[in-house]
């Protein structure tokens, strides 16, 4: 059994992460719905079932190992062993370094989500997982025809954009931001973040950093500060109920997959507009 796991249980959600790969014993236990037998009775003849697990097993044989594991809690009862999950993958050859490339896995087995694969990045300093954005390859296989290969190739496909990723990132840490860029940085992730809502926190909070190896104003810590800030949530804020009266309020992780791959996608978008508009 491997050590160092960390785990969460939420109301939407069970997720594992470890520093070491995470083995079947552990993802059974939180991502049941990755070893399905079958798929969901709501699914027709033409649906084209491929357990995510014998996935896991192939990508395991080429290298690639799964560090956090990810599975919706849905309100049918029914969907539980079929449900959404979330695998994130990657060679372990990351020693030493201060962060690696990851591909991103979501799949479920009731006919929800086709196989998606994205790729990202893991910060070990703090293990903030984030994705990239829409101009990084996104590969989608529905659950039809000849499937298992294709996955396969899928993983490879993202994974051609392991330098750009990496490099895009290195740029980001030599780009300087002013106070008031950082600002408008918060200022659209939170409009990312709460749409049309009032956010409960302020921008200059979502820039503040939760450790001292975060404490800087490059583009690239000001942008996994944002990420971390509101994806693991935590922040104190207020929000203004319909009587107008003030509630004191606490932000709330992201537990969601969708909501999680797609704000992670935006604030990566909206970091990289920051760079192109300090011409870089």
């Amino acid at each position: 059994m491997y050590h160092h796991l960390a785990t969460r249980f939420g109301r939407n959600s069970h997720q594992i992460s470890g520093r070491e790969a995470l083995d079947n014993e552990a993802l059974f236990r939180h991502v049941p719905s990755v070893f399905a037998r079958e798929a969901h009775d709501s699914r027709s003849e033409r649906y084209v079932y491929v357990p995510t697990i014998e996935i896991v097993e192939g990508l395991r044989r080429e290298g690639w190992f799964p560090f956090f594991a990810l599975q919706s809690v849905p309100r049918d009862g029914t969907r539980h062993g079929h449900a959404k999950h979330m695998l994130r993958l990657r060679r372990d050859d990351g020693i030493g370094k201060p962060e690696a490339a990851e591909v991103i896995i979501v799949n479920s087995h009731d006919g929800t989500s086709a196989y998606q694969m994205f790729a990202g990045v893991l910060r070990f300093v703090c293990t903030n997982s984030m994705i990239a954005g829409e101009r990084f390859e996104e590969v989608r296989v529905p659950h039809k025809g000849g499937i298992q290969d294709r996955i396969i190739e899928g993983v490879y496909t993202v994974a051609e954009d392991f330098p750009r990723l990496i490099e895009s990132a290195e740029t980001m840490k030599d780009i300087r931001l002013s106070r008031d860029e950082q600002q408008v940085l918060a200022e659209a992730s939170l409009v990312a973040r709460y749409g049309e809502e009032e956010s409960p926190v302020r921008p200059d909070q979502i820039i503040v950093p939760r450790r001292r190896e975060d404490a800087g104003q490059n583009l690239w810590q000001t942008f996994n500060v944002i990420q971390e800030n509101l994806i693991r949530g935590g922040l104190d804020g207020r929000r203004q109920t319909a009587d107008g009266r003030i509630r004191r309020s606490r932000t709330r992780p992201i537990n969601g997959i969708d909501q999680n791959v797609g704000l992670n996608r935006v604030l990566w978008t909206l970091a990289e507009g920051m760079q192109w508009l300090k011409g870089v």
